[in-house]
């Protein structure tokens, strides 16, 4: 007689199965292999299915589980019987189980590759996701244990479960027989399937955020009884924003006989609360939240800001509380932000939340703010709030996350959020680690598309406290790799509100020529040269002279405007003195109306010592709810915005142009379709950005190009090409031949060539010459001329040292050449010695790709010898690489000019070049066992490139999170 100590499986239990999910409402629940400990969860789980759900599950009237049911339900060899529960608090919320069959529709073993599936899920949780997120995983599972498809019979009443076979996206079979629907589908990741994956994950995890951002009922515990303290300044600040909902102050030391705190409804327990909580801010000792995260568990909280600190930034122990806390929110299907997090808030009128410890609510606008950090979160708050001393003028934040050790919410969930928000138009994030590189890059590039992303990025050392993938990858790669993205990528957080500014409030450049006109000539020559050095085409300045009135300023702005061959304009101003001189508020109507009469082009303004300029600049055409009349649109009135006065510090709140664009949107919000990319602010509402110093205008206004060039190439990013030549499975076999000798290998140079040779990339052969008399003869079968190259580590691709003699037109030349190589640097078996065949002259280029565990396949590409090695001067595209991308990869190097003709040379052949990336590109897609390529030099002749050197790297692939299932990242 068995027991559960016994051996239940061919398997030890397989844990790495457990995970957690974002449902489609936002919450969380865990999914696990289901065990013969599970009897009793099982036997509960069954008795709250309605027996609707149970007709539908067994085709007959199934009031109870037998024994031998639960016997069976339960007992899984996790090979070819496996059972996935999802459960929330540790109970049972659905089921899901395969049973590998054979061609006879019976019980098999390997190597049958069909199972039927079967599901099950509680009436209070159908319509959350669940049976599509249990499918996903029970899919993974299966794939590893050689299944192939899934076969799944069903009652024609039961819609819901056609659908969530339907709607997955695999290939599949339907056919109809006794009454009953058979669907078969192949379990092989599509393009659809993978499309219907992250569209399902972009929507529950931009609930999960959204339902943190605007809940209907907060609660913050550790309130103090006395002013003063954390949490009643929390209180106190989500008080004072005109928080709409329901708020409540909790703290476990309360007198039983107090009933309010500062007007706010006081309880000893959130289970004390009658009603809903939402939300629950936590600002307790950390040894206490352990209590109060099972407090708004049993309370049924939809998620947590933990304020807290003592977790992984304090070390290993705190590491470990950290863990803790993530499992037990998770358990009661919460989401967290923080611990250690500064807090959140949200301006949208009907919401005005301010969960954090900024004293007031910041001005309701469009700019959406990420920062780890929450000091780094104060300075940004800061920055947008104040007037003057920096990038003035009144535009303001949708919401702001300090996600502190970001152990649950991250980043990327915050990006999902704003990626379809209608309330935000620009999004600004000051990282100071990604945890998850290639999944950031996904959603960037997809919300890049959609509005622009701004990010700092840390210097790659990670805060004690954040768990980040290790990765291989240099910072200069991965920064690259989030511009290929779209990512707007500054190094300051001046410069990453100065952009943000630029974007919220102007439309994008259409090019890089830009107009420069001021009332003081050095100050336009000094812009000029700043345009110049950011790789920017301006036009020599237009000199107003100090006397320029205020009409004189409205009538060079327009012409500027008015000029096809100008895409941006940037004003400069100096104080003037004397009659006649403009007056702040005159001068920025002038610049205002001026701008309004042709929207389409972007200006900026650099101001010196007028912050009053700055001001009145921001004070016109206001489109923040209740900021004044409204014209037809949504706009301000003319009369209105004319009669507006100069903003000061008291001034009403007001938003960024763009709010009217996006009102209509977000009363009738697209289901399915992504958000129109956002290219100028509605008609009417021109809020020019000032800046205090004119590289910080040019700065922001060269970042703002060259995003709207990669959106204009975003939009057709061009194709990866199919090569007839190319031998996918030939080349599969011989990758399978050789990591059958090992798990990690670098192939011979033989070995090496074959396998190129595969995806055609001919490799110039090199004979060895471990003799002189061998060097002769390797010579004679190349055919002269020839090269000897020493292949010694220290002397590899090293020709500076003089490791290499080339051109040897005969034997003598040869003999003398092996002669004086190992005169100067030892013996031949030191220095291995290899006659190769001279290719044609040309540029010496490197290409190279790896797959890095964290970002994934990355393309390089740079000169080989100094300009690589010494100056980094490399170029980085994700794998897959497109034609277009290969074009661009080829041309974004610095020293790029070297190939198309630098001072004279014959430009050589980069079409040939181009192709060669797109086949390593290729190779490394199509086999994610070839770990590492290195081609070098690649010789890139007027006619032809040739590779003169290879490496290449075998291993097991790394794990693909992207294309498994969806889970959170495990603690």
């Amino acid at each position: 007689m068995q027991t559960s100590a016994d051996r239940q499986d061919r398997h030890q239990y397989p844990a790495h199965w457990e995970a957690d999910v974002v449902l489609r409402d936002g919450g969380t629940a865990r999914i696990r292999p289901i065990t013969v400990d599970d009897a009793d969860r099982l036997v509960s789980f069954y008795e709250q299915v309605s027996d609707e759900s149970k007709y539908y599950r067994f085709f007959a009237p199934y009031p109870r589980l037998s024994a031998k049911d639960v016997h069976r339900f339960t007992h899984h060899d996790f090979v070819d019987r496996v059972g996935l529960a999802a459960t929330i608090g540790g109970e049972f919320i659905a089921t899901v189980r395969y049973d590998r069959i054979g061609a006879d529709g019976l019980p098999a073993s390997a190597p049958a590759d069909e199972a039927e599936v079967a599901f099950l899920v509680q009436d209070a949780h159908q319509g959350r996701g669940v049976a599509s997120a249990l499918l996903e995983h029970i899919a993974a599972v299966a794939r590893e244990r050689g299944i192939r498809r899934f076969a799944a019979e069903v009652l024609p009443a039961n819609s819901k479960m056609i659908k969530v076979f339907t709607d997955a996206g695999y290939t599949q079979q339907r056919s109809f027989e006794d009454g009953v629907v058979r669907l078969e589908f192949d379990l092989e990741p599509t393009d659809r399937s993978l499309a219907v994956q992250r569209a399902r994950e972009q929507r529950a995890e931009a609930r999960s955020v959204r339902r943190l951002l605007a809940p209907g009922s907060v609660a913050v515990v550790g309130v103090g009884r006395t002013p003063g303290g954390v949490g009643r300044s929390l209180l106190g600040n989500i008080r004072d924003a005109g928080y709409p909902g329901r708020l409540y102050a909790v703290n476990k030391v309360f007198p039983d006989d107090l009933k309010e705190v500062d007007g706010v409804p006081a309880h000893r327990s959130v289970r004390d609360i009658d009603g809903p909580v939402d939300l629950a801010v936590v600002a307790v000792p950390a040894e206490h939240v352990p209590a109060v995260v099972a407090e708004c568990g049993e309370h049924g909280v939809q998620g947590l800001v933990v304020l807290s600190a003592g977790y992984a930034e304090s070390g290993p122990e705190g590491r470990e509380r950290q863990r803790a806390l993530v499992r037990a929110a998770r358990a009661y299907g919460m989401r967290i932000i923080g611990p250690n997090a500064f807090g959140i808030i949200n301006t949208a009128p009907d919401v005005r939340l301010n969960a954090s410890l900024a004293p007031e609510l910041p001005r309701p606008g469009r700019i959406g703010l990420f920062a780890q950090s929450g000091a780094i979160g104060i300075a940004l708050l800061s920055r947008l709030h104040r007037r003057g001393g920096g990038v003035t003028g009144v535009t303001g934040v949708s919401t702001f996350v300090s996600a502190g050790n970001r152990a649950d919410v991250s980043g990327n969930d915050v990006l999902q959020y704003w990626y379809d928000d209608p309330e935000t138009d620009v999004v600004l994030m000051y990282l100071e680690s990604i945890g998850n590189p290639r999944k950031f890059t996904r959603l960037a590039r997809r919300t890049a598309a959609a509005k622009p992303l701004v990010v700092v990025q840390g210097t790659g050392t990670a805060p004690q406290g954040h768990t980040v993938r290790a990765t291989r990858l240099p910072y200069a790669t991965v920064s690259a790799l989030l511009r290929q993205a779209g990512v707007i990528r500054v190094d300051t957080i001046t410069e990453l509100v100065d952009a943000g500014l630029l974007l919220a409030r102007q439309p994008l450049p259409a090019g890089p020529r830009v107009a420069i006109l001021g009332n003081s000539e050095s100050l336009g020559v000094l812009t000029y040269d700043r345009c110049l050095a950011e790789g920017l085409r301006p036009a020599r300045p237009v000199d107003l002279t100090t006397g320029a009135t205020a009409e004189d300023f409205h009538r060079a702005l327009a012409a500027a405007l008015a000029d096809g061959t100008n895409d941006a304009v940037v004003v400069t101003a100096i104080p003037a003195i004397g009659e006649g001189s403009p007056g702040d508020a005159e001068l920025a109507e002038a610049l205002r109306s001026a701008a309004a009469a042709v929207p389409g082009k972007p200006v900026l303004v650099v101001h010196v010592e007028l912050g009053g300029l700055a001001a009145a600049l921001s004070a016109a055409a206001s489109t923040a709810p209740g900021a004044g009349d409204r014209a037809p649109g949504g706009t301000k009135s003319a009369a209105s915005a004319t009669e507006a006065a100069p903003a000061t510090e008291a001034a009403p709140a007001t938003a960024p142009p763009a709010a009217a664009a996006t009102q209509a949107a977000a009363a009738t919000p697209a289901a399915a379709a992504p958000p129109a990319p956002r290219t100028a602010p509605p008609e009417g509402t021109h809020l020019i950005p000032a800046y205090p110093a004119a590289e910080r205008a040019v700065r922001a206004l060269a970042e703002a190009v060259k995003y709207a060039e990669w959106r204009r190439e975003a939009a057709d990013p061009g194709k990866v090409p199919e090569f007839d030549d190319i031998d996918e499975k030939g080349a599969a076999r011989l990758i399978g031949e050789l990591l059958a000798r090992g798990e990690g290998l670098t192939i011979s140079a033989a070995e090496t060539c074959e396998l190129l040779g595969k995806y055609g990339i001919p490799v110039r052969r090199a004979l060895p010459a471990p003799t002189p008399a061998a060097a002769v003869e390797a010579a004679r079968a190349l055919g002269y001329p020839v090269a000897l190259k020493a292949t010694a580590p220290h002397l590899r691709h090293r020709a500076d040292l003089g490791g290499v003699r080339l051109d040897l037109a005969d034997e003598d030349q040869l003999l003398r050449a092996y002669t004086e190589l190992t005169e100067l640097f030892g013996r031949p078996e030191e220095l291995r010695p290899v006659v190769q065949g001279m290719a044609p002259r040309g540029v010496d280029t490197v290409v190279r790709a790896v797959i890095d565990p964290a970002a994934g396949a990355v393309l390089s590409f740079g000169l080989a010898g100094a300009a690589s090695q010494l100056l980094g001067d490399m170029a980085h595209r994700l794998v897959p690489v497109t034609d277009r991308e290969a074009t661009s990869l080829v041309r974004s190097i610095r020293t790029a000019p070297l190939l198309f003709g630098w001072r004279g040379s014959t430009p050589v052949d980069t079409p040939a070049l181009e192709e060669l990336l797109l086949r390593v590109s290729r190779l490394v897609d199509d086999h994610p066992e070839v770990v590492a390529v290195t081609l070098e030099p690649v010789v890139v002749a007027p006619h032809g490139a040739s590779v003169l050197g290879a490496t290449v790297r075998l291993a097991p692939p790394p794990a693909r999170d992207d294309l498994g299932p969806r889970t959170l990242p495990a603690y």
